[in-house]
């Protein structure tokens, strides 16, 4: 990728100082001024006995293989490769914790950040998260935690049955009481060829190449004896599941090897099961050395972690816009409106007639109870009918119905005429009997005609 802009030791409160690597995306210059063109800074942390030797292949294909600018910050955890060696009381997770968020305070100050742990780093990275909780939810976008464990070494077999692993922990533990005050001496370094055989089965898997066990050889020798002894009591302790709360909801990868024999595929069930969300990728007949034994593999989980936190900001943003927009929409309202209201009668006529007058059948929605009718809208069946009002439909109805028939006409005609007083009746009848005779028969006959 980009040139290094620094190789440049890290100074911390209590005097020590951690080296580390920053390498700046291709578009920048070295100057400072591509921090606000990366999007991302992904912070590599190494395990335990290693050195940042050991991201060497995701350094090199991230860019590439991510194809959008990216920074990454890789530095050697406190007694580790060319960082200051640990006093012995400094030699907790605890304080690796705390170097992280100092590093990052440091060297990347501004912007979002993928914490990428191996193992021991992958603990500092949940410590970070539990002692530095506002700086981890304000920074950290996604997390890729590879080959570790929320549970210390409580799981831990070493390819070996759970008595004779319980030995050998009893006994490691032990040693490293008595490495831890060995200080910053690297006597094994001139043993590790010798040691390398050993290497090969604790920590890689069936397919392995010489160039991987010369390698982790050579950052192994390179740790010095307080780092190798120190750390192991504070490992024993870490408990740190309810700590992967903090990281629920961020993009996040879990990786390990079905053959690894420190953090077997218990731990990262683990791990998972605390995060949902997260994507466990198990890689077949690997240990634990994945960073070399599989680098293309993590590499990708690291390029998908970064690309779902890019998804994910850009929703935030969506949503964070959407409330101004409705605002704005709310302030232009009633002259958005304005036009609208004028021409809704004569907008909403042809829906109405369309659905319910007496043209073409049509499958558009029905006029609600509380839309405004037009006048020359039909009434539906179930709306209320005002006082002393006839729309023009109704009007048009009546025209359309069949003229009634003569004695419909002299019923509604003797219905509508004003009733006749007993006077005016009386002046009518006949008083001659035989005119009498001849109106009932008159009645009778027309009653028997109309049956």
């Amino acid at each position: 990728m980009g040139s290094v802009v620094s190789p440049s030791a890290v100074r911390l409160p209590d005097g020590a100082r951690l080296y580390s690597v920053l390498y700046p995306a291709a578009s920048d210059d070295g100057d400072g001024g591509g921090a606000a063109q990366t999007p991302v800074t992904v912070v590599l942390l190494h395990g335990w006995t290693l050195d940042n030797r050991l991201w060497r292949q995701q350094i090199a294909d991230l860019p590439a293989r991510l194809g959008a600018p990216v920074r990454i910050l890789a530095f050697d955890l406190r007694g580790h490769g060319r960082s200051s060696a640990t006093s012995g009381t400094d030699a907790t997770l605890e304080q690796l914790g705390d170097d992280l968020a100092e590093v990052v305070a440091q060297v990347v100050p501004h912007g979002p950040i993928v914490l990428v742990g191996h193992s021991l780093g992958g603990m500092a990275i949940m410590e970070y998260a539990q002692r530095h909780a506002k700086a981890f939810a304000a920074r950290t976008v996604g997390v890729v935690l590879v080959s570790t464990s929320a549970e210390g070494s409580s799981r831990t077999s070493y390819g070996l049955s759970p008595r004779l692993a319980r030995v050998m922990r009893i006994l490691e533990v032990q040693g490293a009481g008595l490495l831890a005050r060995s200080g910053a001496w690297r006597p094994h370094r001139r043993l590790m060829p010798l040691l390398a055989p050993g290497v090969r089965w604790l920590v890689f898997g069936h397919r392995v190449d010489t160039s991987w066990v010369a390698l982790t050889a050579s950052m192994v020798g390179n740790a010095p004896l307080c780092a190798i002894g120190g750390f192991r009591p504070s490992v024993d302790l870490h408990h740190r599941v309810d700590t992967l709360a903090a990281m629920r909801g961020l993009p996040a990868a879990v990786l390990v090897g079905t053959l690894d024999r420190l953090t077997p595929p218990a731990c990262a069930a683990t791990i998972t099961g605390e995060l949902p969300g997260a994507e466990l990728i198990t890689c077949e007949d690997a240990g634990h050395m994945l960073p070399i034994e599989r680098p293309d593999v993590v590499t990708d989980a690291i390029v998908g972690v970064i690309r779902r936190a890019a998804g994910r900001t850009r929703v935030v943003r969506q949503r964070a816009a959407a409330p101004r927009r409705s605002s704005s929409a709310a302030k232009a309202g009633p002259a958005a409106t304005a036009p609208t209201a004028k021409a809704g009668p004569a907008a909403t006529a042809p829906t109405a007639t369309a659905g319910r007058g007496h043209g073409p059948r049509s499958h558009g929605r029905r006029r609600g109870r509380d839309q405004p009718r037009s006048r020359d809208q039909p009434r539906s069946r179930d709306e209320p009918r005002g006082e002393g009002h006839r729309g023009a439909a109704e009007v048009t109805a009546a025209a359309r119905r069949p003229p009634a028939g003569p004695a419909r006409a002299a019923r509604r005609s003797t219905a509508q005429a004003p009733r006749r007083s007993a006077a005016e009746r009386s002046s009518r009848r006949p008083d001659d009997p035989d005119q009498r005779n001849r109106h009932a028969g008159q009645r009778k006959g027309g009653t028997a005609a109309s049956r």
